[in-house]
């Protein structure tokens, strides 16, 4: 699968991705750990990447709490 990595501006997370088809939210943290984040239907995605958003404040609030699994 090839994700179309975007660089992110957060103390915690380097880069985010999206898999519209099977709602899944990649995130890439500094330390090289990339995690996949399940049941994030479009809105999420929309919600996690609008302006101004705090990525990291959205994963704890949002995120941290859905099925997940480690990809790299």
């Amino acid at each position: 699968m090839d994700l179309e990595w975007r660089l992110v501006d957060s103390k915690a997370i380097a880069a985010e991705a999206y898999d519209p088809e099977a709602e899944v939210i990649y995130l890439r943290f500094h330390d090289g750990a990339e995690w996949a984040y399940e049941a994030c239907p479009a809105d999420v995605w929309e919600a996690m990447t609008a302006p101004a958003q705090s990525r990291g404040q959205f994963f704890h609030k949002h995120l941290k709490d859905k099925p997940q699994h480690r990809v790299a």
